[in-house]
């Protein structure tokens, strides 16, 4: 026997998933919440009684990535036949990964306001996870600085590549030739430095 509460956590999911489908086909002008509703296949007023408004269910969209992203980074720690440096480059073509096959996900996960709680804490998850790999390969003390260089890099690299702006043919390399050019050149000037 289904108890009320798994009712509702699977009508939850349910909305969840729609609105997912609805944002890699359309973006965020795609995901109301009588369309999400619809597509689910649940009544009209079914997609109100577990989410605020629109941007209440887009920050939990963000908020699943960001997690997802996070889960993926943290089981690289476990590749223990994996050199630092192949895990780092590895978490960083995840994230561009994320941006190639969902770019409306990958948009609004860096365009939820950071000051919103849920947001917050999973990208502090991710960035915490993603900072352990960096740390393998700088040391503790390089790591934030090398972090937000490789983070603000990986965002680049994933944005020239979702809007056709790395181009082999202009420019003769692919985003995981330049994610190992950036983590080797990373080595080096920790390796310098620190």
């Amino acid at each position: 026997m289904t108890t009320r509460a798994e009712t509702a956590a699977t009508t939850r999911a349910t909305l969840i998933r729609a609105a997912g489908q609805l944002l890699d086909e359309g973006g965020p002008a795609a995901v109301t919440l009588r369309a999400v509703g619809t597509r689910a296949g649940v009544s009209r007023g079914a997609p109100y009684g577990h989410f605020e408004n629109k941007d209440h269910l887009l920050t939990h969209l963000a908020v699943d990535a960001w997690s997802s992203l996070a889960d993926e980074v943290q089981q690289l720690h476990a590749d223990l036949d994996a050199t630092s440096s192949a895990r780092l480059e590895r978490a960083i073509v995840a994230l561009i990964n994320l941006a190639r096959r969902q770019p409306h996900v990958y948009a609004l996960m860096f365009s939820t306001p950071a000051s919103t709680p849920a947001a917050a804490e999973a990208a502090t998850r991710l960035e915490n996870e993603f900072l352990t790999l960096v740390a393998d390969v700088v040391g503790e003390s390089g790591a934030p600085r090398y972090g937000a260089l490789l983070m603000c890099s990986a965002h680049g690299i994933a944005g020239m590549e979702i809007n056709g702006h790395l181009a082999k043919d202009t420019w003769q390399v692919g985003v995981e030739q330049l994610v190992r050019m950036l983590v080797a050149a990373l080595r080096t000037e920790a390796g310098e430095r620190d």
